[in-house]
């Protein structure tokens, strides 16, 4: 817990954030998301930061803002410092943290991949470094039955078991169930909460958890926000942007924040591959995303074929691990894929854009670049990972590699090694080794003149630096 806020999240907060402190508070003319885009922006421009309008120097930045806002305004906002000591406290004896985008503990992911959307602010509890881990999302509705309770806590467990994070909403159903069977067996969980985060860290159930490091609690809204259907959808960027795959369980057809979600993720972000369960009673829902391109869940039944849905190479020391409660083939029958998706949606989420322009940030004018996570990650097509065959994991993620590179070169895509290596979204090293490799196997050719790699069947070159 960061018992002080910094100058720049100080400022931040008086701009942006309505300081809830009792039922009767009223919310002033705050800055919205846009208008403290705006502001920021232009902050950038004058090479000044959030902190400047608290420091001796104030006045001389609001006038320097008065051609694109009104100063009276700001300067009202930026008079609540006392509303702001009094909520302050408050959040500090509930052991809430407070984090800005200009704070070095702000979750890096959240930046590199929302960007000028990512939250202007971030309120916790709980520990911080969990929300770096990556790891699965699991989300769905808040109606479901027992046998789908049943199964979504078979899926954290063995989240749990894998030693991987769990991410999800915290709402009742679905969400619930994920993150009680992960803690149930001793993994690590964070909850991206819509609503009541002042309320919900104080409960006797979460509280040794958020103590112990087990449990990180989140929220882009002010602590004491009640629900609100506007924010619960919004916040289900950050479940998928904070993880590195994400199952959906289940949905509706045309409604539900479960379902924006993830046709959010499938058509605009892209951040993560989105699975959906392809075990059980049948789900329209899940047939309709199946047909935006999402992918059947694997239903690994072991630690090693879930850590392969992440391109992980099998440990010796897990062959003892296995999950509290095992997926039943009698209770869980395959669903039928009536709707297979193309070859080009299903790649989505592995290609990136190209020359992607460096990104500052207006909080702290540092350049945003790709996220370790990005760099370090192995590529992962959906045919590694949508059936679970007898060779090592090593072997059937080379295998899509195979298909990918052709695939890629079958329409015509012409680059460099390390064009290639941003497609793929890995590092140089990795995307050379891969070449060699396909060169040995006779897929590729190497020439010298121009330089570069020709893949036999189609003559199409992939260029060297």
């Amino acid at each position: 817990m960061t018992s002080t806020l910094s100058p720049n999240t100080q400022a931040i907060l008086l701009l942006t954030a309505p300081l809830i402190a009792g039922r009767g508070a009223s919310t002033p003319d705050l800055l919205t998301p846009s208008e403290y885009k705006r502001l920021a922006r232009h902050l950038l421009e004058l090479k000044k930061q959030p902190a400047d309008f608290i420091s001796p120097d104030a006045r001389e930045i609001l006038q320097a803002c008065k051609p694109i806002f009104d100063i009276n305004r700001l300067q009202r906002l930026l008079e609540r410092g006392f509303l702001l000591s009094q909520v302050v406290e408050r959040w500090h004896t509930r052991a809430i943290w407070v984090f800005s985008r200009a704070d070095a503990e702000y979750p890096r992911r959240l930046k590199a991949r929302l960007r000028e959307d990512a939250p202007t602010v971030l309120y916790g509890c709980g520990e911080t470094g969990l929300l770096k881990t990556g790891g699965l999302a699991v989300v769905g509705p808040r109606h479901a039955d027992d046998a789908l309770i049943d199964y979504t806590m078979s899926v954290g467990q063995l989240t749990a078991c894998a030693g991987k994070t769990l991410f999800s909403g915290g709402a009742r159903g679905i969400d619930q169930a994920a993150m009680r069977g992960a803690l149930m067996a001793g993994g690590k969980v964070c909850g991206i909460l819509a609503e009541n985060l002042d309320k919900t860290v104080m409960n006797r159930e979460h509280r040794n958890l958020l103590l112990d490091g087990q449990l990180v609690l989140v929220s882009p809204y002010d602590p004491s926000a009640r629900f609100n259907v506007g924010n619960a959808m919004q916040r289900n960027k950050l479940i998928y942007a904070l993880s590195d795959a994400a199952l959906v369980v289940n949905s509706d057809v045309e409604k539900g924040g479960t379902r924006s979600g993830a046709v959010e993720q499938l058509d605009k972000f892209k951040f993560v591959p989105v699975y959906v369960r392809s075990t059980g009673a049948p789900s329209a829902g899940l047939d309709a995303l199946r047909i935006r391109g999402a992918l059947n869940w694997p239903n690994p039944q072991d630690v090693d074929s879930f850590k392969a849905i992440f391109g992980e190479q099998p440990s010796k020391s897990t062959a003892a691990l296995q999950p509290v409660l095992e997926l039943s083939e009698e209770n869980y029958q395959p669903i039928k894929d009536e709707f297979p998706a193309p070859m080009e949606a299903k790649l989505d989420f592995i290609t990136q854009p190209a020359n992607n322009p460096v990104l500052v940030d207006t909080d702290t004018h540092e350049e945003i670049l790709k996220t370790p996570y990005e760099e370090s990650i192995p590529v992962k097509s959906p045919e590694s990972v949508l059936q679970v065959v007898e060779e090592p994991p090593a072997e059937r993620l080379f295998s899509v590699v195979r298909k990918l590179v052709q695939q890629l070169v079958t329409s015509h895509f012409i680059m460099k090694e390390n064009k290639l290596a941003d497609e793929l979204g890995i590092s140089k090293s990795q995307t050379k080794a891969w070449l060699e490799r396909l060169v040995d196997e006779g897929i590729l050719e190497k020439q010298k003149n121009p330089l570069g790699y020709i893949v036999k069947q189609k003559q199409q070159q992939l260029f060297d630096p």
